[in-house]
Formats: C-alpha cells, structure tokens, sequence
C-alpha cells in the first residue's frame, strides 16, 4: 500500500504501486478537478502541486509519491479565491476550460516559488498545450495573479461551484465513497473503484 498526503490529508491506496497518480486521484478519491489530456505527459492538463513543483501526474505513479504532500486544483481554494483562480476569470481566459485546472496548478506553483516571474519565467513554467489558442493571455492572467497576491489589486471573486463534492458524490451513484474501516494507523485506505450498483 501507497501513502502520501492528498490535499492535507493522509492517504493510504490499495492499487498498483505503478498506477499513474492521475488515476489515484481521479477513480479512488473522486478528485476529477485533475484531467486527463494526452496520457504522455505532453499537454499538462493533468498538472498537481508536488512538495512545491509542477508535476504531471499522469507520468508519476503512486509509488513514487511515497510520503510526499500532493495537492490538486479541489485544494487550491474551495471557493475560487486563489489570486490565479479571480485571475484567470477577470481576464477571461478560460474557454473550452478542459486545460485550465492544469494551468491554474501550474501557475500558482510558480508564483509561490517567484511572486514576480519573468516573461521567460513564466513560459518555461506554463508549457501547457491549449486546444482553444488561449496562450497569448496567460501572461497578462498571471501578471494580474501577482497583483492581487500581492494586494495591489481586487477583482470580485469568481462564483462558487454550484455543488459541493460531498453533494456531487450523492448525486453521481459511481462517485459514492466505499466505506473501508480505519487501519490501525488511522489512515482511511481508499478502494480502486466503488462496487457496481445491484
């Protein structure tokens, strides 16, 4: 069994120790936030905060997270406050937004380590592919995030996501927790999938 820290809290997965970490996340923690884009590593849609680095997890396995601290775009904000996040809204820079939740990863990683990148900072960090050509306003969106992390700016924060995921995981009979007991170390193990409706 793997164990590592996911969003502030301590996991322990019963899965291969080579599964991918997206697929950790995305079938038996119910962290869909986290796309799958290419599966090669290539497009970055699949990017999470690793102990400080922009990581794709689609070409990490849980293994390799052995006692690291793993966070997704779920953990990012709750409600969307992030400086990335009302950034990222007050330029209008999603479209299609299939790629976003990589790139808000990718960017917030970076502004944490430098709060005032370079342009050729910033394109080394966010080698993202975007279908949609939204490129050319990711420097103008990370430049807005250093200002309101630095609180020389104030937009309005973007809405709420409409349901929480303790009610998306009522409402979606396949994102259902499986109810496992405890281990003696207290860490919940998580299934690979829940069981199939009878």
């Amino acid at each position: 069994m793997t164990k590592f820290t996911v969003n502030d809290r301590p996991i322990q997965y019963r899965m291969d120790p080579e599964t991918p970490l997206l697929w950790a996340l995305r079938d038996a923690s119910n962290l869909t936030g986290t796309k799958y884009g290419c599966g090669t590593g290539d497009c970055g849609a699949c990017i999470v905060d690793i102990d400080g680095q922009s990581v794709r997890s689609c070409r990490i396995s849980i293994a390799a997270c052995e006692g690291r601290f793993v966070t997704t775009i779920e953990a990012l904000s709750t409600d969307r406050s992030h400086p990335v996040q009302q950034a990222w809204v007050a330029e209008n820079l999603p479209q299609c937004g299939y790629c976003q939740s990589g790139l808000i990863m990718a960017a917030a990683v970076l502004l944490k380590r430098n709060p005032h990148p370079t342009d050729e900072q910033i394109d080394g960090a966010l080698t993202n592919l975007c279908r949609c050509g939204t490129q050319p306003r990711w420097r103008a969106a990370i430049r807005r995030a250093e200002k309101i992390q630095a609180g020389e700016e104030k937009v309005a924060a973007a809405p709420p996501p409409g349901i929480t995921p303790e009610d998306a995981a009522r409402a979606v009979p396949a994102l259902r927790a499986v109810a496992t007991k405890p281990a003696a170390d207290g860490v919940a193990p998580l299934a690979t999938r829940p069981p199939a409706e009878q």
